[in-house]
C-alpha cells in the first residue's frame, strides 16, 4: 500500500472534545494548558520481549530509572499507521497527517511518572520526522514502507532509509473479547501511560503528555521474519516468542513538550 493509498481510505473524524472528558481512568490530571495537537493511531501490533534491567540501563539516559514489571524490563516493536495528525484547529492534509510508522519502545520512570522512552521512531513521512526531531526532540527517521492488508491480517515492511533497521512480519488480532487491563496486570501497566520522556542534544530531560480513552486491545498472532529495529542501539532481543497484542484504532490529543526537573 502506497501512501497515495493510505490517504484515500475512509476517514473517520474523531470528536476531539470529548476525548477531553474522559479521564476517571488516567493515573494524574491532565495538564492545565490547552491540548495541541490530535493524532489517531490505528491497525496496530505491540509485540513486546523482556529484558534485563541491566540490558537496558546503558542504553536509556541516566536521568531516567528503568521500569520494570516483577523485576523484567520490556522493549515493545509497534508497527502502525498515524493519521489525523496536525495542530489543533487545522485542516489536514492527507499527504502530511497520514503515514504508516514504526516504533521501538521502552519503559521508564521520572519520580512519579511512569512514561515511554523511544529508541526510535521510523516513519514514511519527511515533513513529520523533521518537524518531531525539531519540536519534539524524538528519535524519528525516514523509513521506506510496504503494506498490504487482507480482511484482517496486516502484511507490513519497514526498511530504514539508511539501511541500519528493518522489520518484515505479519499480524491480525485474535478472535474473542477485548482484554481486560486488570489493575496490577502485566498489559495494564505495558499500555496505560500517558507521557513519553526524551532528551535534547545536551541531554536535558523533557516530557510529552498525552490524553485518550482506556486503550482497547486484544492478543494478537504474529509471524516476523526480520526485525533487526533494535540493532542500531547495540541492544540483541532475547531469543523468545514476542507477547502480542493488537489495537485497531485509539484517537490521541498531545500537548507540546516541556522540560521536566
Amino acid at each position: 500500500m502506497t501512501r497515495a493509498e493510505l490517504t484515500r481510505q475512509k476517514v473517520i473524524r474523531p470528536d476531539w472534545a470529548a476525548i477531553a472528558k474522559i479521564v476517571a481512568h488516567r493515573p494524574w490530571p491532565m495538564p492545565d494548558s490547552p491540548w495541541m495537537m490530535t493524532m489517531s493511531w490505528q491497525n496496530l501490533l505491540f509485540a513486546h520481549w523482556p529484558i534485563s534491567p541491566a540490558v537496558l540501563r546503558p542504553h536509556i539516559p541516566a536521568c531516567f530509572d528503568v521500569d520494570t514489571f516483577d523485576g523484567e524490563g520490556w522493549i515493545s516493536v509497534v508497527p502502525f499507521i498515524m493519521s489525523d495528525v496536525g495542530p489543533r484547529g487545522l485542516s489536514r492534509l492527507p499527504w502530511v497527517s497520514k503515514f504508516a510508522e514504526l516504533n521501538v519502545r521502552t519503559y521508564v520512570r521520572h519520580k512519579d511518572k511512569a512514561g515511554v522512552y523511544f529508541f526510535s521512531l521510523d516513519a514514511a513521512n519527511p515533513v513529520a520526522v523533521r518537524v518531531a526531531r525539531m519540536g519534539f526532540h524524538l528519535p524519528y527517521h525516514d523509513a521506506r514502507f510496504e503494506l498490504s492488508r487482507f480482511g484482517a491480517r496486516q502484511s507490513y515492511q519497514c526498511k530504514r532509509s539508511d539501511g541500519t533497521a528493518s522489520f518484515v512480519g505479519e499480524y491480525e488480532p485474535l478472535d474473542g473479547e477485548l482484554l481486560a487491563l486488570e489493575r496490577d496486570s502485566l498489559e495494564r501497566w505495558l499500555f496505560e501511560r500517558y507521557c513519553f520522556f526524551t532528551v535534547d542534544r545536551a541531554q536535558r530531560p523533557y516530557v510529552g503528555e498525552v490524553q485518550h480513552a482506556p486503550w482497547s486491545v486484544r492478543g494478537a498472532a504474529s509471524s516476523i521474519r526480520i526485525n533487526t529495529m533494535t540493532a542500531p542501539q547495540g541492544l540483541a532481543l532475547p531469543d523468545v516468542e514476542p507477547l502480542c497484542h493488537h489495537a485497531e484504532r485509539l484517537d490521541v490529543l498531545g500537548w507540546p513538550v516541556r522540560p521536566v526537573v
